[in-house]
């Protein structure tokens, strides 16, 4: 009798729900963190126009550019399911503050880049910072009530685009007038004062119990022993998996030939290996980085492939437009930093819009039917892109309609993810899902760079070489068929939602 009421006892603890803070403060705290989301990607698109720049001054090609961001968005990928662990375990506000301070140290060190090393180096540690987004994403759960949840996650998305826009209004003047390196010091001070404001003003609502719980928790592997709280050889092995590939894709860039063939065979087999060695390590160990059981959800397993694949349109698409516009006639549209960022404006402004009003329609209508609208529109928009790219203003108007169905998608996706996670594991979950959807950016920025190296055409006015148009429809053509994989797992979620959710959608 005294271990059935034990058990009883557990059971109410683990499902009882997370205590939420009064409407005001939980607004306010929704306000505060969205500043968090905003000012990353005001960074992020403030130094997208620069990559020209970038590639001249430091002599570079376009497969070593795209590790601009790819190193950047690795170690975020690897970063982020430990610290949704951490947050879940210490408190999300102390992990968040931590990871903060860290990408502020990143920004710092980036305006002070003189190599491509420097500049590399700059941007891990700036991917590490950038795994604040669970912790970000938890706290929200933790503060909102189920009912106003929607809205929350659909806020504090479209903060995501207006940091976005204002990074691109003042990003490419800054470039244009005083260079590249002026966009980190811009930024700098202000993640400073976002991460002091967290510390000041927002309050951790998590439950003390639930944290308490993990920490308690003792696992044994198959070895018999005590397994450790974060999973350190998983991280390794993860993080050699990505590496590995995205370094065989730069090689391909650069033609492949007797002379780099064993090279390109040792990093896809290293990245295989890999990738079999971390499976192998996450069902041996009983603190994961990655919980494969979240993989087998019915619910959350589309939600994060349509993610990922969100996240490699997008990033597939940011750079190839920068080098279309400001690549020479004929070979592009001849222009300057600040006319790239005028094309891709439209894009950001969609997003915004859509993701604020994606909130209030899952509030309406549940999670499913905005992913398959948004699915069927970002199709639309890429094959539009791939018919129609050869001025600004048809680029300018397919990117505005991508932006509208990846916007529904995304904003739908997190919100399935967040509500559909066990309350104690939330920010595990939000992890996984962080972790795939950097993945997908990360390999999005590679794979422009394959195509732009592999189809190129050379200037005999100039002497230098500039992508193909052949390369710009490989591009649109990849993010077609990507919009297409995310419409088509959208239709599997429709099959697979729960009775309450298909009782909106009628």
């Amino acid at each position: 009798m005294k271990e059935e009421k034990r058990r009883r006892t557990e059971e109410k603890e683990q499902n009882a729900p997370v205590a939420v803070t009064s409407s005001r403060s939980a607004w306010f705290t929704l306000a505060i963190l969205s500043s968090t989301l905003l000012a990353v990607m005001f960074s992020e698109t403030m130094l997208l126009p620069a990559i020209p720049e970038i590639m001249q001054d430091f002599d570079i090609p376009y497969g070593t550019s795209a590790w601009i961001f790819s190193a950047y968005l690795i170690v975020a990928a690897v970063m982020t399911p430990i610290a949704g662990k951490l947050s879940d375990m210490y408190g999300k506000k102390k992990i968040l503050l931590i990871l903060l301070s860290i990408y502020v140290a990143g920004i710092t060190a980036g305006g002070f880049a003189n190599s491509i090393s420097f500049l590399l180096a700059s941007r891990i540690i700036q991917g590490v910072g950038l795994a604040a987004v669970p912790a970000a994403f938890s706290l929200l759960r933790d503060s909102f009530p189920p009912s106003k949840l929607a809205i929350a996650v659909g806020v504090f998305g479209s903060a995501y685009s207006a940091g976005s826009v204002v990074g691109l209004l003042i990003g490419a003047s800054i470039i244009q007038h005083f260079g590249w390196h002026s966009t980190f010091f811009t930024i700098a001070p202000v993640a400073a004062i976002v991460t002091l404001m967290i510390a000041i003003l927002v309050k951790d609502n998590g439950s003390r119990e639930a944290r308490l719980r993990l920490l308690s928790a003792k696992g044994t592997g198959n070895t018999g022993k005590p397994s450790p709280a974060i999973d350190i050889k998983g991280a390794i092995a993860l993080s050699a998996a990505i590496s590995s590939f995205l370094m065989g894709m730069t090689l391909v860039e650069t033609g492949v030939n007797p002379g780099n063939l064993a090279q390109i065979a040792g990093a896809f087999t290293a990245s295989a290996v890999s990738l079999v060695l971390f499976v192998a390590i996450e069902k041996r160990t009983a603190s994961p980085l990655l919980d494969l059981r979240l993989l087998k959800h019915k619910i959350l397993l589309p939600s994060y492939i349509i993610l990922m694949a969100t996240g490699i349109t997008m990033f597939l698409v940011y750079p190839s437009v920068v080098q279309l516009v400001r690549s020479p006639q004929p070979f592009g549209f001849g222009g300057n930093a600040v006319d790239a960022a005028n094309v891709q404006l439209p894009f950001m402004i969609m997003f915004l819009v859509f993701a604020t009003a994606t909130a209030f329609i899952i509030n309406k209508i549940g999670n499913i039917k905005p992913t398959i609208v948004g699915g069927i529109i970002s199709l639309i928009g890429g094959i539009g892109l791939l018919l129609f790219h050869s001025s600004g203003l048809l680029v300018s108007t397919n990117l505005a309609i991508i932006a509208t169905g990846l916007s529904l998608t995304s904003t739908a996706g997190w919100n399935i993810i967040v509500s559909s996670s066990p309350a104690e594991f939330t920010g595990i979950s939000v992890g996984v899902g962080a972790l795939l959807f950097f993945i997908g950016m990360s390999i999005g920025p590679a794979l422009a760079g394959l195509y732009m190296q592999q189809l190129q055409h050379t200037s005999s006015a100039q002497g230098s070489s500039y992508p193909a148009p052949e390369s710009y429809n490989m591009v649109f053509l990849t993010a077609s068929l990507l919009s297409a994989a995310s419409l088509a797992f959208s239709l599997l979620l429709k099959r697979r939602a729960p009775k309450q959710e298909k009782e909106k959608m009628a």
